[in-house]
């Protein structure tokens, strides 16, 4: 549905946001790519300096709620797109409470009520896109979340000479990862994802789980072209600490090798890093990012105090990392 009323809502479809805005915005225009909690920490701090922002996302997830979704009913996986949905809406509205509530006890238990909101509204509206653009509207969100393609996908790597399938098991591989595409090989970017990064100021790669997060949504046809056509800034958030899984034993030029040779993407011209002491229990450890290393990629650096010293978890905080990337537009 592409005009007039949503059923049973009363809410009126209007002309697609993203469009508009890339005609009228006064502040720059930014796309941030990734997934999972990496992505959502960038929404949020990207929405703080962001004429135009845009969050484009992987649909690789098969963990979880979207794991038994997705098979089931063929359609992107919708949990990291839920994730930034919620991470765009700038008020505590009960359209966020519901999209934000996780089922508990029951046959629904551990099934997100925003993965099946965004299913319902997907067979609704006859597409995944115009389902997303209706939840859009529901939450009031401050930007536009486009999935990297439009159709459900897959992760397929070989991890120490095995092949490894799916997000999940990827994520727990604990090996040396050789080789990650995406399948099926035809899975195209989307004219909204492409149109959002050809009008981009800057594009903002990480943070997160470097193979499943950030390269994954790069893997779909058409989007490492679009930014390589792109005449924006790009930026690489360096992850605060290696990954148990993923990037254990690999430094932050080791995260730029992988991140340029699975995926042909040029390199950026700045990596963000932390400098702020952090604790951590083997095997995971401290980033180590070395200046000259990555100076051989052509790339500088920025250290900035990137951690949110406040959370439970090692993540970034989202007002620090803002201030720092607004500098770099």
């Amino acid at each position: 549905m592409s005009s007039g009323d949503l059923p049973g809502t009363g809410i009126e479809l209007e002309p697609d946001p993203l469009m508009q805005a890339l005609a009228s915005s006064e502040g720059p225009s930014v796309v941030a790519v990734g997934g999972g909690h990496g992505l959502a920490q960038a929404v949020l701090a990207c929405q703080r300096y962001a004429g135009t922002l845009s969050a484009l996302v992987t649909v690789a997830d098969d963990g979880g709620s979207s794991g038994r979704l997705v098979p089931d009913l063929d359609i992107p996986a919708p949990g990291d797109i839920r994730r930034c949905l919620i991470a765009m809406s700038p008020e505590p509205t009960t359209w966020r409470r519901l999209f934000d509530y996780r089922f508990d006890g029951s046959d629904v238990d551990g099934h997100s009520l925003g993965n099946l909101l965004l299913v319902a509204l997907h067979q609704i509206e006859g597409t995944f896109e115009d389902g997303l653009r209706t939840a859009e509207r529901l939450l009031g969100t401050v930007g536009s979340v486009i999935p990297a393609a439009a159709e459900r996908v897959k992760l397929e790597a070989v991890v120490d000479g095995s092949v490894v399938e799916g997000q999940v098991s990827i994520a727990l591989s604990r090996g040396n990862i050789s080789k990650i595409r995406i399948l099926p090989g035809t899975a195209a970017a989307t004219d909204r994802a492409r149109e959002a990064i050809r009008a981009a100021d800057q594009i903002v790669l990480g943070p997160g789980s470097l193979y499943t997060s950030v390269i994954a949504p790069l893997l779909v046809s058409g989007v490492v072209e679009a930014i390589n056509d792109s005449g924006a800034r790009l930026v690489y958030v360096a992850n605060v600490t290696t990954q148990d899984g993923e990037t254990l034993g690999m430094d932050a030029a080791d995260h730029l090798e992988a991140l340029l040779s699975h995926t042909g993407v040029r390199p950026p011209s700045t990596v963000i890093a932390n400098r702020l002491p952090v604790t951590v229990e083997a095997p995971i450890e401290r980033l180590v990012v070395d200046e000259e290393a990555l100076a051989t990629f052509g790339v500088d650096v920025v250290w900035a105090d990137l951690l949110d010293t406040e959370a439970p978890i090692i993540r970034h905080d989202p007002v620090r990392l803002g201030l720092a990337l607004a500098g770099l537009v």
